[in-house]
């Protein structure tokens, strides 16, 4: 196969993973607090002969060892696009938009035995009845959402409930008001350390091994701040007009690369008839 196919083929292999991509993104235009994601482009083209004998070098290599040789382009990066969506109103008193930017809720995610924190900055909480006559706050999923000392749950049998704009939480019984919980909201100082998890929800990476201390990365937020807007819901930052552009964009590339290979093969044909 000549190069100018091999260089078609890899990159239509990437532009399928652009489509995937988008297809994400339009799918979750809807979502609560789904931040749309982007695909950035590498260049392939590089050749590289030099013999190298490092046996690590061996690993997963498809060309002979000391050779390296690349055609076409990769999907380099896959980057989060963390700007706010635009509030909706709902009047649901368990429903809360964060109103600044790189905040996220935590919670509570429980896989294979083994539980970890992740984000989310999907406000939709909702109520799930725990032993002995306790309720907990809980995400869509049924996540226990995380307060100061851990999952929130309290006393069932309230008459209101309401989430205030410092995230604190407030039940009434009777001629009773009293705060049950608050919600721990944290800022990420670096967000594009966040890898997304699925379900509308990111995790931190291994900071061990980045060298990386959690407070230089995620901080709490000033308690007393307003930092809530009740009653609301951050709704997804897709911008569509940009995401049916880029679709129009990545299928016309596809169909470029494809006719690169047709064009190759019929030249080819041609060189294969001289006699």
């Amino acid at each position: 196969m000549s190069r100018t196919m091999i260089q078609a083929a890899v990159t239509m292999n990437q532009l399928q993973n652009k489509l995937d991509l988008i297809g994400h993104n339009l799918a979750n235009s809807q979502t609560t607090g789904y931040k749309s994601r982007q695909a950035d482009f590498s260049s392939l083209l590089f050749q590289q002969i030099d013999n190298l004998t490092d046996p690590a070098n061996a690993e997963g290599r498809l060309t002979p060892d000391g050779v390296r040789v690349g055609s076409g382009a990769i999907l380099g990066h896959t980057n989060i696009k963390l700007t706010p969506g635009a509030l909706k109103e709902t009047g649901r008193g368990l429903d809360v938009a964060l109103l600044k930017d790189n905040q996220f809720f935590q919670i509570q995610v429980t896989e294979n035995g083994v539980a970890e924190t992740r984000y989310t900055r999907d406000g939709s909480f909702y109520l799930s009845p725990v032993n002995n006559n306790q309720v907990m706050l809980t995400t869509t999923d049924g996540q226990p959402v995380l307060g100061e000392n851990g999952p929130i749950t309290f006393a069932d049998g309230f008459d209101e409930i309401a989430i205030q704009s410092d995230g604190q939480i407030v039940v009434k019984r009777g001629n009773q008001t009293e705060a049950v919980g608050r919600l721990s909201i944290v800022e990420s100082v670096r967000p594009r350390l966040l890898e997304a998890t699925g379900q509308n929800t990111y995790r931190l990476p291994d900071l061990d091994a980045l060298n990386i201390q959690y407070v230089d990365v995620m901080q709490a937020v000033n308690p007393d701040a307003d930092v809530l807007k009740t009653g609301a819901l951050e709704q997804s930052n897709v911008d569509m007009e940009k995401q049916m552009s880029d679709l129009i964009m990545a299928q016309r590339s596809y169909q470029f690369n494809a006719r690169t290979i047709s064009m190759s093969d019929q030249m080819s044909g041609l060189i294969n008839q001289l006699r």
